[in-house]
């Protein structure tokens, strides 16, 4: 490490003030200050925006004194770090979170009651922050709570989306997307940071010169230019003073006005340039059905890893000389494929600026890199046009080219004449027009790939990547996602959460293993009671919200049945759509029965592009119209689809949720984390042997869980022998029924025929997710929960079941794992005092 890289001062020089007086200071007294000083604001005309605004930026200017103390002992120890790359962050809400991991929840909560406020009032003023859509990006936000609360030295980066993905709103059933204006009125967490920009290039040529020594030297020139600018967010760990850095990237032009066009009268042509290098962070995911969409988002991918790395090489040569040191203090970890582009871009850094040999470049890139995998769909496992791919990035192509003959290489050495082996790991995929794929790509550029969930990564070894297990086994590695207790149970139900530390302490929330305390309860009459209250309230308080969502009032009695995730086909939330419609059937054909009462929840958004999905949406809203209107059903069944899903939505929903819908198609889910967070919650899971499930099930035992349907390799084995889903149609009255009943315009008259396309994905499309082969076993299933349900105390016992096994799916587990096992790196205790 290069000397004088840090003044050899003690603790306090690092600072410009005597951050003890701030520390001491009372934050009633900071509070006060940043209303009147940051928000400019006096008795007479404060709002509770006002009030958010100013509590959270005192809460940050706490975060910020730990923050620079961390940063400066992780340079000060010249310790081992690690890079999370992800395109999505999907962070909720901060206030609550912050306060939890200060523990100063009570004294905020006094300090406010005091002025007149209500802290759970405060809370709802801040919006979720659109960095994010789904399960990729929730992981990522545990991952860097986990990393703080455990001291690890860890960096998040992605992209500054000015308008997330969108904001879900729904208009005659249809989901209508709008803007989601998140930042409009600011973001008191955010920290910019003009000084550190970085140019990224695109387009342009690549010259190549012969040197004398032979070297040929490679200059990517006449390129089109944008600047990624940072934006810090801290993100403290819970009652540690480490707080790690999550930075953000926007995009802005090299030149944001040119003054000629708007002295011509050009005055579009003015800003041409702005808006053009601008849109590179404005949308989350732009829909990619389209030319100009594709190429919008490849540039998303390289835009936020170029700045990236040279943001990690700006940090690694600040202190270091010697290159091949770089895998001996940074791991970067590619969430997915999206950010795959970083592998040549680190290979073009190290080859053409600082003039390492390909050979030596390309192990240390392989050393710095690891991939997770998150999915075994093969239209989720990116592939980019090479024609799209070499206008957009020229030299990557090249360097591409150079790995992918090297590899080949290599595997005919290891396997010769095995031409199909090599058409599988070849990075280039021959067809009419030539593709790059993705994840070929990090397959070959990582020193490690791992799954998410023990059957995921298994299907990954023998179904998607058989020929990368056969030549490198070792580099196989299954992670078991997990939550951050700190969200999905401290902040989200305080009532299970008070009621679990007053039995066994709190020392759960930092050691989630802590938690299986409460088994020795869960026959205990008087915990059980405490369970089913705080439910109970649960649901009451969702119970309003959905009445002013919807309109639709509940019974908060009935059984609470929740499928929230985002709309895919292989979720299988057309599976639940058919048993919700056999149980309305049901009940019309024998209205005197005694009906266990349901409130089935969907919640979830569908990407732009994605017909099937948004249709089923329509679907969803139309039957719930039918349903809940219908005199001769009443308060037996209702359906509600509750608009704009996100965190903090989650977070009301979960703690009420009485049933869990875990049924994607067994084989199709890579892990889930949704299935966690419900039976932490004390919902009991109805769900397919799928994804994290699986293992949920050996932990929580199948007998406290409601499990159906085939396993994966009963599916596999059904397709292979010639699945036929008109025999199902055929043969079983109530698929006839409910299908039928889709098919026809009982839902939407107004629209005749809008569903049909729905149907055919049943019968003329083949059912490619098998729902109908699932259908009566999914029914019956539904039915034991309804008989369990008529026994609240049978029902409370197996819900503390659940909990107290839900132990090993903790973040904290997970992001141990990875540190250990894949980026080597140990934590580090930062301290203030």
């Amino acid at each position: 490490m290069k000397e004088g890289y840090i003044p050899k001062n003690d603790f306090r020089s690092i600072f410009f003030t005597d951050n003890s007086e701030c520390l001491g200071r009372d934050i009633k007294s900071q509070f006060l200050g940043h209303l009147e000083y940051s928000r400019v604001k006096d008795t007479t005309n404060v709002e509770p925006w006002d009030i958010y605004y100013a509590l959270s930026l005192t809460l940050r200017d706490r975060l910020i004194e730990r923050w620079l103390r961390t940063q400066y002992e992780y340079r000060k120890q010249d310790v081992k770090k690690v890079y999370y790359l992800s395109m999505e962050f999907l962070m909720g809400r901060l206030l609550e979170n912050t306060l939890i991991n200060l523990g100063s929840v009570d004294g905020v909560y006094d300090m406010l009651r005091e002025m007149g406020y209500n802290l759970e009032d405060i809370f709802e003023e801040e919006p979720d922050m659109g960095l994010g859509n789904g399960g990729l990006g929730r992981l990522a936000a545990c991952f860097m709570d986990s990393l703080a609360t455990q001291a690890y030295p860890a960096y998040g980066y992605g992209i500054r989306y000015e308008f997330g993905i969108f904001k879900q709103r729904i208009v005659q059933g249809h989901q209508v997307e709008e803007p989601d204006h998140w930042l409009k009125k600011g973001c008191p967490w955010e920290i910019q940071r003009p000084e550190i920009t970085y140019r990224v290039r695109f387009g342009g040529r690549v010259l190549s010169e012969e040197q004398a020594d032979g070297r040929v030297i490679h200059r990517w020139v006449d390129t089109e230019d944008v600047m990624a600018v940072a934006w810090d967010i801290p993100i403290p760990g819970y009652k540690v003073d480490n707080v790690n850095n999550l930075r953000l990237w926007q995009a802005t032009a090299t030149d944001e006005f040119e003054f000629d066009y708007f002295n011509n009268g050009d005055y579009v042509k003015a800003v041409e340039k702005k808006n053009l290098s601008e849109n590179i962070s404005k949308v989350l995911y732009p829909n990619d059905n389209v030319h100009l969409g594709r190429i919008l988002r490849l540039k998303q991918e390289y835009f936020f890893t170029s700045a990236t790395l040279q943001d990690i090489f700006a940090g690694f040569k600040r202190d270091h000389d010697d290159l091949n040191e770089l895998p001996n203090k940074i791991s970067i970890q590619l969430n997915d494929t999206h950010p795959a582009i970083a592998i040549p871009e680190m290979l073009r850094i190290l080859i053409d600026e600082e003039r390492l040999s390909w050979e030596n470049a390309w192990d240390i890139t392989k050393k710095v890199f690891s991939y997770t995998n998150h999915t075994i769909l093969p239209e989720a496992l990116e592939k980019w046009s090479l024609l799209l791919f070499e206008e957009l990035l020229p030299r990557h192509l090249m360097l591409i080219y150079q790995i992918n003959n090297h590899v080949l290489g290599e595997i005919s050495r290891l396997y010769p004449g095995n031409i199909i082996r090599m058409r599988n790991m070849s990075i280039i995929e021959e067809g009419p027009e030539k593709s790059l794929r993705m994840a070929q790509l990090c397959m070959h550029g990582s020193h490690t790939v791992n799954g998410v969930a023990a059957l995921h990564s298994r299907i990954i070894k023998e179904r998607i990547f058989p020929d990368f297990y056969q030549m490198r086994p070792e580099m196989f590695q299954n992670k078991t996602n997990g939550i951050t207790p700190r969200l999905w149970l401290r902040a989200c139900n305080p009532l299970l959460s008070s009621l679990i530390t007053e039995h066994i302490g709190d020392s759960w929330i930092r050691n989630l293993e802590h938690i299986q305390g409460i088994e020795k309860y869960a026959e205990d009459a008087d915990f059980q009671d405490g369970i089913l209250e705080a439910k109970a309230i649960n649901k009451r308080n969702l119970a309003r919200l959905i009445y002013r969502s919807t309109g639709v009032r509940v019974d908060h009695n009935a059984i609470f049945d929740v499928q929230i995730k985002r709309l895919h086909e292989y979720k299988r939330q057309l599976l639940n759509v058919l048993g919700t419609l056999a149980r309305y059937w049901r009940i019309k054909e024998d209205l005197s029965a005694d009906y266990v009462p349901r409130v089935v929840i969907f919640a979830g958004k569908a990407a732009p592009g994605y017909f099937v999905a948004k249709r089923l949406i329509k679907l969803i809203n139309c039957i719930g119209d039918v349903i809940n209107k219908d005199p001769d059903v009443k308060d037996r069944l209702k359906v509600i689809f509750l608009p704009n899903y996100n965190v903090s939505l989650a977070e009301k929903i979960i703690p009420a949720a009485d049933l869990s819908q875990q049924i994607s198609t067994a084989g199709f889910e890579a892990s889930g984390t949704g299935n966690m967070k419900f039976a932490l919650n004390g919902a009991l899971t109805i769900g397919t042997l799928d994804g994290a499930t699986v293992e949920m099930a050996e932990e929580i035992g199948e007998e406290n869980m409601f499990i159906f349907g085939l396993t994966a390799e009963e599916v596999s084995a059904l397709k292979q022998s010639g699945y036929d889903p008109w025999q199902y149609y055929r043969e079983d009255a109530q698929i006839r029924q409910v299908i039928d009943s889709i098919r026809g315009d009982l839902f939407c008259p107004d629209e005749p025929g809008v569903f049909f396309p729905v149907a055919e994905t049943l019968l003329e499309h083949g059912d490619q997710y098998l729902q109908l082969a699932d259908f009566q076993s999914y029914l019956q299933a539904n039915d034991l929960a309804d008989e369990l349900y008529r026994q609240p105390r049978a029902w409370a016992h197996k819900a503390i079941l659940n909990i107290a096994r839900c132990h090993k799916f903790s973040a904290d587990r997970a992001v141990r794992e990875y540190a250990e096992e894949i980026w080597n790196i140990t934590p580090l205790q930062v301290s203030l005092h």
